[in-house]
């Protein structure tokens, strides 16, 4: 057995037997080979006291590290043509560490991996899948492959769009037009809000008193780049430097709505647009925006511009089939959209700075999963990549805070992708002078992963002042976040012409990334080489460049969760950034 589920993982029910007949691509992880030795070699590039900060390895070198050992290739090329899988019908990716993919009926998946496929409808979306409930391997191939997907992993974009609060995020305002219209002919309540903008950054880095109360109940680009001091930065490396949007599922921005957002929060920008990069047949409908990639998009752009900036639209779902059901079944996205960043024809084209607004609990991703797509973030950030991920909205746990494993225990429950330790964990605060902690925001311990060095003193020194408090809930050991935060609420977005209101680490994320954009554009501009992996300098200056936050918490699985403190804490991390002291640092 490779993995297995007790039951079917909550919100999920079983619908049929998937049709013996019906096609789809088989996907297997090989073993990365010196994954250790490229994590050793991570650690140096990004230890800003090190002599080999900075020293990023070419993706030819990462790849030479993470490639399979060929008695892997062989081992698992004899077992596929045990099961009369012709090498034609083979597609081997590179993408990070050997991946083999193969066209194969179910039939033959289910012979292959000794399984049963069925068809699992998702409760609340109504969305299907097919998923195996286990999947086994020969004995001796469990050295060899780490993972096998679709298998088990019965995530959704839906669970992972859980970082815009319900309630908050359809709360339409008022209809603005399109950028098109004459400025002159704004509704006089859309020339206040350029006014307030205008005020805003003009303040900067002290935000006056009347500012300072439209900020505590209304974030616009111009409360962050005064708030963040990044408002008097221009930047001068955008031959160079990129910043990366991630998005999933089709759920993509609209270049209209960005520049009536445009127009009305930061005329200064109207024009800078963005690349939609198309990834499994993710889309780019600009007839139906969504509010996540409206928000990731607006306030990317106003935090960077003219930061080229990619939004990468990453679909993955199988062709539909007829006689199964119309509904496409989506696949595993993070690693798609990993598998087509590392791919040879795109590695040039790799952004130094990427944020992703998306995640699920970690309980609900198989731990081979979660530790294959950590392990490929960690090659991302040995070649000089920043990856930002938001810490999730529902405190230390959503929900009943049940295990899924069937023993039913009460634990907190942390949030994946945040809680991989080679990314970098965004989670949110709220108010203004001072920030407080975001009542939603994400944060806690893996129960997958340990805290790495480059943040057990500061994490230690958390858990003294801690106690007992909450013994047996959370994994004392594990990997903790976040690592940061940023503003979360009453974010002011456009979608479909009309200003809505969002709230969430959804957008802390992509707000910190722009930050960390700057700031690579002010390394590559002085002729030094991008930032990559972010904690170890994050951990190093701590309060030093972070303005601390030290009151609020996180309730979640019926407590009143963790408290904001001095120094780090697993609500709001080291706190919320400071362009200018950081700059003094790299």
């Amino acid at each position: 057995m490779k993995h297995s589920w007790v039951e079917i993982p909550r919100g999920w029910e079983y619908q049929s037997s998937a049709p013996a007949g019906y096609m789809f691509d088989l996907r297997l992880a090989l073993k990365q080979n010196k994954i250790d030795d490229l994590i050793a070699s991570l650690m140096e590039s990004s230890d800003p006291t090190h002599q080999k900060y900075g020293k990023h390895l070419t993706m030819a070198d990462a790849e030479a590290l993470v490639a399979p050992h060929r008695d892997s290739v062989h081992a698992v090329d004899a077992w596929l043509e045990h099961h009369g899988i012709p090498p034609k019908s083979i597609v081997r990716h590179s993408g990070g560490g050997g991946w083999v993919a193969l066209r194969v009926s179910v039939a033959v998946a289910e012979r292959m991996l000794d399984t049963k496929y069925n068809v699992y409808r998702h409760t609340s979306s109504s969305e299907q899948i097919v998923r195996a409930m286990s999947y086994s391997l020969p004995r001796h191939l469990h050295s060899h492959i780490d993972l096998v997907t679709p298998t088990t992993y019965f995530g959704t974009y839906r669970s992972a769009e859980r970082s815009l609060r319900p309630g908050e995020r359809h709360s339409l305002v008022e209809r603005v037009p399109y950028f098109e219209t004459f400025r002159n002919m704004l509704p006089d309540n859309l020339l206040r809000w350029q006014h307030i903008i205008r005020n805003t950054d003009n303040a900067a880095p002290n935000i006056g008193a009347d500012i300072l109360v439209t900020c505590n109940s209304t974030i616009t680009p111009g409360c962050l780049r005064a708030l963040y001091n990044t408002a008097n930065y221009v930047p001068l490396a955008t031959e160079v430097n990129k910043l990366g949007v991630a998005g999933y599922f089709n759920l993509t921005p609209s270049h209209t709505d960005l520049q009536t957002f445009l127009q009305v929060f930061l005329p200064e920008a109207i024009g800078t647009n963005y690349t939609t990069v198309q990834i499994d047949g993710g889309g780019d409908n600009q007839t139906n925006p969504s509010i996540e990639a409206s928000l990731d998009i607006q306030y990317s752009t106003s935090m960077t511009f003219p930061t080229p900036i990619n939004y990468y639209s990453t679909g993955g779902s199988f062709p539909s089939n007829p006689d199964c059901n119309p509904t496409p079944y989506p696949i595993e996205p993070f690693l798609d959209w990993q598998t087509f960043l590392l791919s040879p024809l795109h590695v040039g084209a790799i952004p130094q700075t990427i944020t992703t607004s998306y995640g699920d609990d970690e309980q609900t991703v198989p731990e081979g999963y979660a530790r294959k797509v950590c392990h490929m973030f960690a090659v991302l950030g040995s070649i000089g990549t920043s990856v930002l991920f938001s810490s999730g909205d529902y405190g230390v746990g959503p929900r009943d805070c049940l295990t899924n494993d069937g023993s039913d225990k009460y634990l907190f429950q942390p949030h994946f992708p945040a809680s991989c330790p080679w990314v970098t964990a965004v989670g949110g605060t709220t108010n203004i002078n001072p920030e407080v902690a975001f009542p939603y925001s994400g944060g806690g311990f893996s129960r997958y992963f340990d805290a790495h060095p480059y943040q057990r003193i500061a994490v230690s020194s958390f858990l003294d002042r801690l106690g007992t408090t909450y013994n047996g809930l959370y994994k004392k050991t594990g990997r903790a976040y976040p690592d940061l935060a940023a503003q979360a609420t009453q974010f002011k977005i456009v979608v479909n012409a009309k200003i809505s209101s969002v709230s969430g680490t959804s957008a802390s994320a992509p707000t910190v990334a722009g930050i960390f954009t700057l700031l690579n554009d002010f390394r590559i501009s002085n002729g030094k080489p991008p930032l990559g992996f972010l904690n170890p300098l994050i951990y190093a200056v701590g309060t030093k460049a972070f303005n601390d936050v030290v009151s609020g918490s996180n309730p979640g699985c019926g407590t009143p969760g963790f408290n904001a403190t001095e120094g780090w804490d697993p609500v709001t991390g080291w706190g919320t950034p400071d362009f200018l002291k950081l700059q003094e640092f790299i």
